[in-house]
């Protein structure tokens, strides 16, 4: 029997070609159609950076208040999708709540290629499903979404069911940016391989929300929170890190399995956090920790490159903000689907079904 070269899980494989990012972990870059993601995260909105991706430039003022416009008006939830979140069991996690509600979208169409108007107005819809959903876990009303409102604020002020703080839409923005996308990564390519069935976009991106639910994909900050919590003190930050490195523990939120050097999205949003951390306590103390224990981590694993990834600060963001751990993911979620939607639409525009093959080894008839 011929023996074929395997390449477990598909690592190292190229399976397209794309000019929607670039995802360089031994420089430690990330680039989003020509723009460093970095500087767009500090620079621009969501709704700036949404536009990039899906249109290929960013939008002058009049396409800028163009898209603002769409999303705002394609926010709400209809009847049914409504219904379905009501009457689910109080123990269905946050992320199977949001897969199931987006997959009672048959409004935005069933038709292949998708269409500029079904990524929009599906990216307007999954913050108020995710809202909708841990208000009624919450025993509250869901807030209607705010036309008024951008698109991360009136994500906050629907999560939070309160006026959203300027700071923490900020943050929260700089977040969401720097998650809209991240190549060819594990629920990307589940969105694409459906897509290349020339099935309907809802399908890709229920797809898709099902592989960000595996706990290695979609990830959770309650690690890096939880050790947060137990520093709980600038002065107790180097005794307790000290403490965790000499028992043999990880320290959580440094190290990235893709970033070899510096993860990009933690530089971008530590400049953020460095803006905010005047007003906030928590901010102030992530700033603190980090500094330490980058110099711990070098004296205790030198050469071992373990710098902050993207979870430490995202970790930071959220706790500050007042999300709590079971809205992380989700929030995630909210983000990647810019980026999975850009990548449907690149694949449906020179698609070719995706089909690898497997190599057999089980045993053969006599």
């Amino acid at each position: 029997m011929e023996t074929k070269q395997v390449a477990i899980g598909l690592e190292g494989i190229v399976v397209a070609e794309s000019d929607i990012s670039l995802v360089d972990g031994l420089n430690g870059r990330l680039v989003y159609r020509g723009h460093w993601a970095r500087d767009l995260a500090i620079h621009h909105t969501f709704e700036e950076v949404a536009h990039l991706l899906w249109f290929g430039h960013l939008p002058n003022e009049s396409e800028l208040q163009q898209l603002k416009q769409q999303l705002a008006a394609n926010r709400s939830l209809p009847d049914h999708v409504k219904n379905a979140l009501d009457g689910m069991p109080a123990d269905v996690d946050m992320m199977s709540a949001l897969r199931s509600g987006v997959s009672l979208l048959a409004e935005q169409g069933h038709d292949w290629p998708p269409t500029m108007e079904q990524v929009i107005a599906l990216t307007a819809k999954i913050p108020t499903i995710v809202a909708y959903r841990f208000a009624r876990m919450q025993g509250r009303k869901p807030l209607e979404p705010r036309p008024d409102l951008d698109h991360t604020a009136n994500y906050l002020y629907m999560t939070k069911g309160q006026e959203p703080n300027p700071a923490h839409v900020r943050a929260l923005d700089a977040y969401l940016i720097l998650t809209q996308e991240h190549g060819m990564n594990a629920s990307t390519f589940t969105a694409r391989v459906v897509s290349s069935t020339r099935s309907d976009l809802v399908s890709s991106i229920t797809a898709a929300i099902g592989a960000l639910k595996g706990p290695l994909h979609g990830g959770a900050p309650s690690e890096v929170t939880e050790m947060m919590e137990a520093i709980g003190t600038k002065e107790n930050a180097e005794p307790w890190l000290r403490r965790a490195l000499e028992n043999g523990e990880r320290l959580m939120g440094f190290g990235h399995r893709v970033y070899k050097t510096t993860d990009p999205r933690a530089t971008a949003l530590s400049v953020v956090a460095a803006e905010l951390s005047k007003d906030d306590p928590w901010f102030e103390l992530a700033t603190h920790v980090e500094q330490v224990a980058l110099r711990l981590l070098a004296e205790y694993k030198p050469g071992r490159q373990l710098n902050t990834n993207v979870e430490f600060y995202a970790a930071a963001v959220m706790r500050a903000i007042g999300l709590p751990d079971e809205l992380f993911t989700p929030t995630f979620a909210v983000s990647r689907t810019v980026g999975w939607c850009a990548h449907v639409l690149e694949q449906a525009a020179n698609n070719r079904i995706i089909r690898p093959a497997s190599h057999y080894i089980g045993p053969m008839p006599d």
